[in-house]
C-alpha cells in the first residue's frame, strides 16, 4: 500500500507545514505547549516503531496464502477462513480512531507498548490455536492490539524527527507500509513451505512472538514519554453501535452460504441497517454538541468527499475479494504450493508500487482522467484473468501480464483518488477526514472478503482437505474452482467499473468556484477569529489541526517552521522578492490542506 501512505504523507506535509515536531504553531516569542522529551537514539526509536508497524501490516495479508493450510489442519470451512481474515480487519477498522485518541489521552508510548503486548500475546495464541473458533477469537484480539499500536507510530515519529530527518523517516514509514502489504503474500508462502519445526501455517503467527518480545523490551527503555493531550474525547456510544453493526453485516455474509442462508442471517442484515442508522444519528448529535464523533458528518458533506470515499470503498472491497479468491484458487484449485501462490502476486505488487510512486509526475489536469482510466484498467485486468483461468489452466505468462495490469489500475485509481479526497479537506478537519478514510478502507476489505469470498465459495463448493479428494475428485474441483474464480472476477470487474462511475460523479460534484488561491473554496469558510493554533498530533496521522476557540490577543505571525492563522495583513513572504500574491484572511481561513501547503512553499516556508 505504498500509494496510500505516499499520498497521506503528502497531506500531512501540507497540514503540518514542516513544523518542528513539537509546536507547529508559535506565538511571537513564546512556544505553544510543552515539547515532549526527545529520545537520545532516534534511529532506535524508528527501528522499534517501524518494526511493530511492519508486523501489524504483514498480518493483515499473510493469512491469505496460509488459508488453505489452515483449512487442511483445522478442517476450517470456507466461512471459517473468511472470519480468520476478516476478524483481524474488523476490530482494527472500528477501533483505529479510538486507539489514536487514547494515544493522545494516555500517551503514545504507553498505547504503543500496550497494543504491542496485546498483539504479541494474541499472535502466540493464534499459533497455538487448536480450533477454528479459537483462532478466529484470537484474530479479533490481535486486530484490537494493532488498532492500539499502529496510530501511535506516526505520532512518535513526528515528535522525534525534524526537518530533513523527518522527511527521511516518513519515506521509511511509507516503504514499511508498502513492504508489509506486499511481503505478506510472499512471507506467508515462505513460512508455510519452510514448515519450521513442523509448525506449518502456525509459523505465520509464531514468528511475531520473539520479535514482539524484543520490541517490548527495547521500547520500554527507549521510547519517549510525551505529554498527554486530553482535548479530544472518545466516542463510546458511537463505538458501541459501530462494532455490532459491522459484525451483524459481516457474519451473515460469511456464514450464510454454509448455513444455507438461515432466517437469523436475514435478521442480522436488517439489524445492521438499523444499527448503522442509529450510529449516524448518534454521530450527528454528538457533533452538534461539540463532541468528537468517530465519523464527523461535516467531513462527508464537503463537495465530492462522500462520493470519493464511496469510490475508495469499492476499490478496497475489490482488493480484498481479489486476493482472497485468487489465493484459494491457486492452492486449492490448481494445487500450487504456498510459496508459488505467494510469488504469483509479485507482478501486481510491482506495478502497484511503480504507479503509486510516479503518478504525481503527470500534470495535475490529468489526475482526474487518470482515476477513471485506473478503474477501467482495474476492471480490464480482472476480466482478462477471468478469461485466462476459466478453463482450469494456469494462465501462463498472460496471467502475469493481467496481474500487472490489475495492480497498475488499482494504483492509478486509488492513489490519486485518496489524495484528491484528503487534499480538499480543510486543515481543521484533516485528522478527522483521515480517520474516516482509513476506517472506511479497512471495513471495505472486510466486506470484500465476505461478499466476493462467499460468491467464490458458493460457486466452487467444499474446499479439498488432505486426502479427502482423489485425483478424479480434485480434477473436478479444479474445474469448479476455475468457474468460480471466473465468475468472482467478473463480479469484481463490474464493481471496479461502478467505482469508476462513482469517481466520475465525484469529479463533477467537486467543481466549486475558484478562490483567490487558485483552488476550490469552501462554501462556508471558518472565521479567522475562531481559529487557534494547536500543536497536536491528531488522531490518525498526527496532522496539525486548527481547533475552534477564541484568538488570544497578541502579535500573531507565521512561525518559521509552522503554520499560523493568517495575520491581519495577509500572509507575508518569508524572503524579499517572493513575488507571490498575498492571500486574504478569508482565503487563509477557507484554504484546504493542499492549498496551505502551496502557500507555505511559496511565501512563508523558505
Amino acid at each position: 500500500m505504498l500509494g496510500v501512505m505516499t499520498d497521506l504523507t503528502t497531506v500531512i506535509r501540507g497540514a503540518q507545514a514542516r513544523d518542528d515536531g513539537r509546536a507547529g504553531f508559535r506565538r511571537a516569542g513564546r512556544p505553544e505547549g510543552r515539547a515532549p522529551r526527545r529520545v537520545t537514539a532516534p534511529r532506535a526509536l524508528l527501528a522499534i516503531v517501524l518494526t511493530g508497524q511492519f508486523m501489524a501490516v504483514l498480518d493483515a495479508s499473510v493469512v491469505n496464502v496460509a488459508a488453505p493450510a489452515i483449512h487442511a489442519e483445522l478442517h476450517a470451512s470456507g466461512a471459517g477462513l473468511q472470519l480468520v481474515i476478516a476478524g483481524y480487519v474488523i476490530t482494527y477498522a472500528v477501533l483505529l480512531v479510538t486507539g489514536a485518541r487514547l494515544g493522545d489521552i494516555v500517551g503514545h508510548r504507553r498505547m504503543f507498548l500496550a497494543g504491542l503486548a496485546a498483539f504479541t500475546l494474541a499472535s502466540l495464541g493464534c499459533g497455538l490455536a487448536t480450533s477454528t473458533a479459537m483462532l478466529v477469537a484470537l484474530r479479533f484480539i490481535q486486530g484490537a492490539g494493532a488498532a492500539a499500536m499502529i496510530p501511535q507510530v506516526l505520532s512518535l515519529i513526528q515528535r522525534t524527527f525534524t526537518g530533513t530527518s523527518r522527511a527521511g523517516a516518513m519515506r521509511l514509514y511509507a516503504a514499511v507500509i508498502a513492504g508489509g502489504a506486499v511481503a505478506g503474500q510472499v512471507a506467508g508462502g515462505l513460512l508455510v513451505t519452510a514448515n519450521l519445526f513442523g509448525s506449518g501455517w502456525r509459523a505465520v503467527f509464531l514468528v511475531n512472538v520473539p520479535i514482539g518480545v524484543a520490541l517490548l523490551a527495547t521500547g520500554a527503555r527507549m521510547l519517549p514519554h510525551g505529554a498527554a493531550d486530553r482535548r479530544r474525547g472518545l466516542d463510546p456510544a458511537g463505538l458501541a453501535l459501530l462494532i455490532p453493526a459491522a459484525v451483524a453485516l459481516v457474519l451473515p455474509l460469511v456464514l450464510g452460504q454454509s448455513e444455507h442462508w438461515p432466517v437469523w442471517g436475514w435478521i442480522c442484515l436488517a439489524g445492521s441497517v438499523l444499527l448503522f442508522g442509529l450510529f449516524a444519528v448518534t454521530e450527528r448529535r454528538l457533533e452538534a454538541r461539540g463532541g468528537s464523533p468517530l465519523i464527523p458528518g461535516r467531513v462527508l458533506s464537503l463537495p465530492g468527499v462522500a462520493m470519493g470515499v464511496a469510490a475508495l470503498f469499492v476499490t478496497m472491497a475489490v482488493f480484498g475479494g481479489f486476493f482472497f479468491a485468487l489465493a484459494l484458487h491457486l492452492q486449492g484449485g490448481l494445487g500450487d504450493t504456498p510459496l508459488r501462490a505467494g510469488l504469483i502476486f509479485a507482478p501486481s505488487a510491482a506495478t502497484f508500487a511503480l504507479v503509486s510512486l510516479n503518478w504525481q509526475r503527470l500534470p495535475r489536469r490529468l489526475h482526474g482522467a487518470l482515476i477513471i482510466a485506473g478503474f477501467a484498467a482495474y476492471a480490464a485486468g480482472l476480466l482478462c484473468m477471468a478469461a485466462l483461468l476459466h478453463g482450469g489452466g494456469t494462465g501462463g505468462v498472460p496471467l502475469y501480464l493481467a496481474l500487472g495490469l490489475t495492480g497498475a489500475g488499482m494504483a492509478a485509481a486509488f492513489s490519486p483518488l485518496m489524495t484528491a479526497v484528503l487534499m480538499r479537506v480543510p486543515v481543521a478537519d484533516a485528522a478527522d477526514a483521515t480517520g474516516v478514510v482509513v476506517t472506511v478502507n479497512q471495513l471495505a476489505i472486510v466486506i470484500g472478503v465476505a461478499t466476493f469470498g462467499t460468491l467464490y465459495l458458493n460457486q466452487a463448493g467444499p474446499l479439498p482437505s488432505g486426502g479427502r479428494y482423489g485425483p478424479a475428485e480434485h480434477a473436478a474441483f479444479t474445474l469448479a474452482s476455475a468457474h468460480a474464480v471466473a465468475v468472482t472476477f467478473s463480479a469484481l470487474a463490474a464493481a471496479a467499473l461502478a467505482g469508476g462511475i462513482l469517481a466520475l460523479i465525484r469529479a463533477l460534484a467537486a467543481r466549486p468556484a475558484r478562490s483567490a488561491l487558485g483552488g476550490p473554496a469552501l462554501a462556508a469558510p471558518v472565521p479567522v477569529a475562531a481559529l487557534v493554533p494547536v500543536a497536536g498530533s491528531g488522531p490518525e496521522l498526527g496532522a496539525v489541526a486548527l481547533r475552534a476557540g477564541a484568538l488570544p490577543p497578541g502579535d500573531w505571525r507565521p512561525a518559521p517552521r509552522g503554520l499560523a492563522p493568517c495575520p491581519p495583513g495577509g500572509w507575508r513572504p518569508a524572503h524579499p522578492g517572493a513575488g507571490a500574491v498575498t492571500p486574504s484572511i478569508r482565503d487563509c481561513a477557507a484554504a484546504t490542506a493542499g492549498q496551505i501547503a502551496e502557500i507555505m512553499e511559496r511565501d512563508a516556508c523558505s
